[in-house]
């Protein structure tokens, strides 16, 4: 695939942004299911048994390291929420907070298609935020930037096994408290 083609999808996605008076958030979560059936074994009693992850595809955007240099990395804008899947919380799990770049929309892209990418450059994870869930789901992110965020989590469906990624899109401004429940 061609480098430009990952810039043309985020521009056709992106023309079709507006602006927003302040308020409430709209609802916008998608779920995602990774992997295969979990079988149960001897081996691993707890509940978040996993089966093999997918094979990772490799990046097609290369680390933009100038649209990074140009985002902050903190800030005081303050995230919580809860990570829940059929009313049944997502204990122990991570909460990522990734500013929506060129480089985190091809990411966030494939974990739509329900493809991982491989790992993120180690220059882009010092600008995502992550937190790991209480016992009932919940999680609070403090010290956050301004700017445009992709929220994610994940959690093992009871019902098949899989693990399904759950995944918002969110805006914050510095001082602003923000819920996100992250459910399906």
């Amino acid at each position: 695939m061609k480098a430009w083609i990952p810039l043309v999808l985020l521009s056709l996605l992106l023309a079709g942004c507006q602006m927003m008076e302040p308020g409430p958030p709209p609802e916008r979560i998608e779920v995602i299911e990774i992997g295969e059936p979990q079988r149960p074994d001897a081996e691993q009693p707890d509940e978040r048994r996993t089966a093999p992850a997918p094979p990772r595809i490799p990046r097609q955007v290369a680390f933009p390291a100038e649209e990074y240099a140009a985002l902050p990395k903190t800030g005081s804008a303050i995230l919580t929420g809860r990570l829940s899947l059929n009313g049944r919380p997502g204990a122990g799990e991570t909460i990522a907070v990734a500013p929506v770049t060129t480089y985190s929309a091809e990411a966030a892209e494939q974990a739509l298609a329900g493809r991982a990418v491989e790992p993120a450059d180690p220059r882009a994870r010092e600008y995502t935020h992550t937190t790991r869930t209480d016992g009932n789901g919940n999680f609070t992110l403090r010290g956050l930037p301004p700017g445009e965020f992709y929220v994610s989590g994940s959690v093992v469906n009871p019902t098949n096994g899989q693990r399904q990624v759950i995944l918002r899109q969110v805006s914050l401004r510095n001082g602003q408290r923000l819920e996100v429940n992250l459910n399906r």
